[in-house]
């Protein structure tokens, strides 16, 4: 009866992809986010996605996403086709287009896609009859991660609105910062960017600070961003040493961070350049609890694109 009730409540969903966050209401995100809860809380063992097949089409490295998009997809039934980019056609100089439509021509329902190109899930969007999941496109956005982080900000902090949160570190090539950024906003919070000047874009028309230690007494959440080393060539700051003494989430700075606040970071991360190993191992720390919820909010997302296509 609950998972029924669940069901019919998931049919206000009107969306038939989830591309980002930009594209969400405030409703919309309330609806993943409780739905999620609910997914979570039910006792009895569930199938609504039986007979239903998602398509994992990473393109790029991932280890928490990917794993529980297939944890997500199993927990309510659904078959899962693996991709590997260097075992597939890909490697041979098939194109996406093609490579999408020959899977989906199998009995492909719901695609999560991730992909180093920015705009990537909205093309194949326009090509293919599944819904499309961005699993995180370029420096563009990652929208599960967003709702992940906001149902754990709101578990935590026992509200999603009214709060200060930064965004730390290397927001220029952050899909993650750009969804949390819209999202965050969209719920009435106040989001500060902080990092080095080359690593923060101006174009995001958001608060912007260089000053960590002064942030890290002022928001209610701290969440770090992982220093993206491999998109680093360009010299857009000094060396990582200088960076860790800047803009690093040390020992010391730990002990700054106001009273109830919380410590975030997507993954993975890198210990001792962004984050230290007391930070991210911390009472503060959320970030082991962020990684549990991406189940549940993929399982919601799947079981809310599913019911809208019905």
């Amino acid at each position: 009866m609950a998972l029924e009730a669940l069901r019919t409540r998931c049919r206000a969903w009107t969306h038939r992809h989830l591309l980002g966050t930009r594209d969400l209401s405030a409703d919309d995100i309330a609806l993943v986010l409780s739905v999620a809860e609910e997914l979570a809380a039910l006792r009895e063992e569930v199938a609504p996605l039986r007979g239903r097949r998602l398509f994992t089409f990473f393109v790029e490295p991932s280890t928490r996403t990917k794993t529980s998009f297939v944890l997500a997809a199993r927990r309510l039934g659904a078959e899962v086709i693996d991709f590997s980019p260097s075992a597939s056609s890909l490697a041979k100089g098939e194109s996406l287009k093609d490579t999408a439509r020959t899977i989906e021509s199998m009995g492909v329902h719901f695609t999560a896609i991730r992909h180093g190109a920015s705009g990537a899930p909205h093309f194949l969007s326009r090509l293919v009859r599944s819904s499309v999941v961005n699993a995180g496109d370029g420096a563009h956005e990652h929208p599960t991660q967003a709702l992940l982080d906001l149902l754990t900000i709101r578990q935590r902090l026992g509200r999603l609105s009214g709060l200060r949160v930064a965004l730390v570190g290397d927001i220029a090539h952050s899909r993650v910062a750009r969804s949390n950024l819209w999202a965050l906003r969209k719920l009435g919070n106040d989001v500060t960017l902080v990092g080095p000047p080359t690593l923060v874009p101006r174009d995001l028309d958001a608060p912007v600070t260089h000053d960590f230690d002064r942030a890290l007494r002022e928001h209610d959440v701290v969440m770090m961003l992982r220093l993206q080393l491999e998109r680093q060539q360009a010299g857009l700051f000094p060396s990582v040493p200088e960076y860790v003494r800047f803009f690093g989430l040390t020992r010391e700075r730990l002990a700054m961070l106001r009273p109830g606040a919380i410590v975030m970071h997507p993954g993975p991360m890198n210990r001792g350049v962004e984050i230290c190993a007391e930070a991210a191992d911390s009472d503060r720390s959320v970030i082991l609890h962020q990684v549990s919820n991406g189940v549940w909010v993929r399982a919601a997302v799947l079981l809310l694109l599913s019911e809208a296509a019905s």
